[in-house]
């Protein structure tokens, strides 16, 4: 009989449903595990200067919007001090990684320029729709202007047919781009439309940027100091031989432009400039009718190519501008071999640690039905911490699992307070037991209570003010403590008391 009631207590059921659950959702869902034990990528972004927290908080977030909207499942973006960000992607493979830097690396800063006057910018952005690609490799990424800048386009385009419209994205803003003679000829003529009296290139970056175009021809670094008076910033596209040092000890900022391999004057000069175009612009666009709806169109050698090129510029665009410019200083490969090898190591510790515990308490009251519910009840925390972290997907690293050790230990010392309390009122008489026993549980309870109340104050500070390690393991302490005063430590309660005797 008396079984039969402890089985039908709804404290015990209570916590076999969650375990019956968790269960479940282990098997349906998987646990996801973190970088350091499934393995990935650590990429080290560096900000341009330092910065405040507030600051920080935007890059980091911003990031966080970029390289979710990639569709990156396992990724955790991390400032780390006021100058560097952490992003660390796990399972990816090095297309993948790719894509996360040039991501990064954009700061995003857009601009729609006709015939070298800006229209619209970043902010004009309304929304962006799904981007399409061909199977050419022409991609095309549509999106929506806000009316004012439409309708500013609708007047500059008035009765200009074949006019050019150009499409930038973190162009050098007041800089001296320093070019060779071959790759200024292919910027005056190979970016024009068919309109015989629109800007060139060169031009049209002037109108719209400021940006100065220097052609090479083996000047002296004091003269390219001298035609850099006022700027920013100082590009050199492939041209360097040693101007990069002496630029660099005058104070300047300068910026090297490398060719990469294969590539044309074409691709490297819409390449150093972020250009998309020049598209001509049609006759159904010069009639003073504003329109929001525009593109920007690219093409790449594959379609693998062109959809990666596509989703990191519709990324980009909805995301919005970074705060401040960033690029990636180093990236580092985990290997899941040794991720392998933590999760046997933590296997092995925790069953080690739950036959320890089971050993002491055993020790202490020397009684197998103390000390096997004490084990039983802190395995059923874990299966049931593993459960909800299964079901949100919260990936498991070190510090998380850290953060279930240290719940159960708490749990163990809160299993304990329940015991010596039972033990205690077991020396009464029945009716003064039964009346003893009830203070004595309410007095355990409200020494768990304060205890985990503490223990959860404590850690959601940790959670919402610190990053990295320190978040998982605040995440899984707060978790394994309520698990525990909610579920766990009511039923042991419960089954404690069946095993020690109570009779009612």
């Amino acid at each position: 009989m008396r079984w039969k009631k402890l089985l039908f207590n709804w404290r015990v059921i209570l916590l076999l449903i969650f375990i019956i659950s968790s269960f479940a959702s282990i098997y349906a869902n998987g646990i996801t595990y973190g970088l350091d034990i499934s393995g990935g990528t650590a990429i080290t972004v560096k900000l341009e200067k330092p910065v405040d927290s507030t600051t920080m908080d935007k890059v980091v977030n911003s990031l966080t919007n970029r390289i979710n909207r990639l569709g990156v499942a396992d990724v955790k973006v991390e400032p780390w001090g006021n100058e560097y960000i952490i992003v660390k992607v796990a399972n990816v493979s090095a297309e993948t990684v790719a894509g996360i830097k040039d991501t990064i690396e954009k700061q995003g800063v857009f601009y729609a320029a006709f015939n070298g006057e800006v229209f619209a910018t970043g902010e004009d952005i309304v929304q962006v729709f799904a981007f399409q690609v061909e199977q050419s490799g022409t991609w095309h990424v549509p999106f929506q202007l806000s009316q004012s800048a439409a309708e500013k386009f609708a007047r500059l385009a008035l009765g200009k047919p074949n006019y050019p419209v150009d499409m930038f994205l973190d162009p050098p803003v007041n800089s001296l781009l320093v070019v060779s003679p071959d790759l200024y000829n292919t910027m005056l003529t190979k970016f024009n439309t068919p309109a015989p009296d629109a800007l060139s290139l060169p031009e049209r970056i002037k109108n719209a940027f400021n940006i100065d175009t220097l052609i090479y021809t083996n000047q002296t670094p004091d003269e390219i100091v001298k035609a850099a008076e006022g700027k920013e910033l100082v590009v050199l596209v492939d041209v360097n031989g040693g101007l990069e040092k002496y630029l660099e000890e005058k104070n300047l900022n300068v910026r090297v432009v490398e060719r990469g391999k294969g590539e044309t004057d074409e691709e490297l000069v819409v390449r150093t400039l972020g250009l998309y175009g020049p598209y001509s612009v049609s006759e159904g666009l010069t009639t003073g009718q504003a329109s929001t709806n525009v593109e920007i169109k690219g093409s790449s050698p594959n379609m693998y190519l062109a959809q990666q090129e596509a989703s990191v510029i519709a990324v980009v665009l909805a995301s919005g501008s970074l705060p401040i410019k960033v690029h990636v200083e180093g990236t580092q490969f985990i290997s899941a071999e040794l991720g392998k090898d933590f999760k046997r190591q933590v296997l092995i510790a925790g069953i080690a640690a739950l036959l320890m515990v089971g050993a002491i308490v055993y020790a202490h009251y020397r009684r197998f039905k103390i000390a096997i519910p004490v084990v039983s009840t802190s395995l059923s925390e874990i299966i049931i911490i593993l459960g909800v972290a299964a079901l949100i997907k919260w990936n498991l690293d070190l510090p998380s699992i850290a953060g279930i050790i240290a719940a159960i230990g708490t749990g163990v010392d809160q299993q304990i307070v329940i015991t010596d309390e039972l033990l205690g009122s077991r020396e009464k008489t029945r009716i003064t037991k039964r009346s003893g026993m009830l203070k004595r549980m309410g007095r355990a309870f409200f020494v768990i209570l304060a205890s985990a109340t503490t223990t959860v104050v404590a850690m959601s500070f940790l959670f919402k003010f610190f990053v990295g390690g320190l978040r998982g393991f605040a995440f899984t302490t707060i978790l394994g403590v309520l698990i525990g005063i909610t579920i766990t430590r009511p039923a042991y309660a419960e089954i404690a008391k069946f095993l020690l005797g109570e009779k009612r």
